[in-house]
Parts: C-alpha cells; structure tokens; sequence
C-alpha cells in the first residue's frame, strides 16, 4: 500500500467512504487572501510525483494541478479575502475558506482530514486533523497543491494591477523586496492590514 494511503484506510476500515482532504495556502503573506482546497481522490490513485506542495518545484505544481482535477472525482477551491482575515483573524478566515472549499465538493464526503492540528467546523461531516498531513495523506497533499497553484495564480495577476510590490516574485510574503516596496509605496488594496501593524504602528 502506498504510504500516502495509510490515513484514508483508517478511515475506509472504520466505514467512511468519501474522504475529502483539506489543506491552505497563504497564511502567512502580508497580502492576498488565503486559499483553501477539498479533494476526493479515487482509492489508492497512484499520482507520480505526489506530495507536500512545498516540497515541490513550481512547475512540478502546475503539473500535477491539472493531472488532479482531471482524476479527482470531486475537489473545491474557494478564498477568503484579506479583507475577511483583517475582520475575522487568519484563523477563521482560514477556517472560512475551508468550508467553501468543501461545499463545492459535488460528492459530500463522509469524512475531512484537514492538514494541522485545529479542528474546522464542517457541520454534519467529522473532521481528522493530520499534523503535516500534506506529505501523510494523498487526499491532503492534493489540497495543497491545488491551493498552492490557485493562490500564486492570483498573486501573479495582482502583480501586473500594483507591478510595484513584485507579488508574481514573492506571492505577498514577507520578503525584504516586498518590506522595501511597502515602505516606499505604503500598502495597497489587497494588503491584509492586521499583518502590518508592526511596520506602521497601527
């Protein structure tokens, strides 16, 4: 069996047939919105090259972007803004995506494993967190990549509306090129204010 599988069949022995993997991109950068994922996988669908989408090159990422949404028998792919994470915290806009992400799942899933340790609320669907679930289960890692593409895609159309950040460079981390462009050109619309305030005093 492969080992990316093992968390699936723990679920599949204790009787849950769909299992959806949850993952994010993006909580950390200081600008853009986070991203979210769900993906059904077929049992024991055997991705070459599958895994952790940090572990893998970009264009390894985009690769394997189209080979799982033309496998997976369902996924979702929802944002929540920067604007949503400067009211409701990174947490819960995490959290937010999350949900949107599973609720355009066209099969509802017996079963979430969302990469981490804090539990999301789904509603009537049970959730098992997975601490680096993204490199221990195929469903999981799925989510991340597709998370991980969407998200950068969008930085990388932001760049060319404020060419002056370098956000198809740096995707809105906090790099010393981004800081230098804040505090030449101070923030922008798709800023997540809460993240500045160490640089502004706000």
């Amino acid at each position: 069996m492969n080992e990316l599988w093992k968390f699936e069949h723990i679920a599949y022995d204790d009787g849950f047939s769909f299992v959806c993997g949850v993952d994010e991109a993006g909580r950390g950068p200081l600008a853009g919105p986070v991203c979210a994922a769900a993906v059904i996988l077929p049992p024991d669908l055997d991705i070459e090259g599958l895994n952790d989408s940090k572990k893998l090159t970009d264009k390894r990422r985009r690769a394997l972007y189209d080979v799982i949404t033309e496998q997976a028998l369902a996924y979702g792919i929802a944002f929540a803004s920067e604007q949503e994470i400067d009211r409701i915290n990174i947490l819960q806009a995490t959290f937010l995506a999350m949900r949107r992400a599973v609720e355009q799942l066209r099969l509802r899933p017996a079963l979430a494993l969302v990469d981490g340790n804090r539990e999301p609320d789904f509603g009537s669907i049970p959730v098992r967190t997975i601490v680096k679930g993204d490199s221990l289960s195929a469903n999981i890692a799925a989510a991340s990549i597709l998370a991980k593409v969407t998200r950068d895609r969008f930085m990388e159309e932001q760049d060319a509306v404020y060419p002056q950040y370098g956000f198809a460079l740096h995707k809105g981390y906090g790099t010393q090129a981004h800081y230098a462009a804040l505090r030449e050109y101070g923030p922008c619309p798709i800023h997540r204010r809460t993240f500045l305030k160490k640089l502004y005093g706000e």
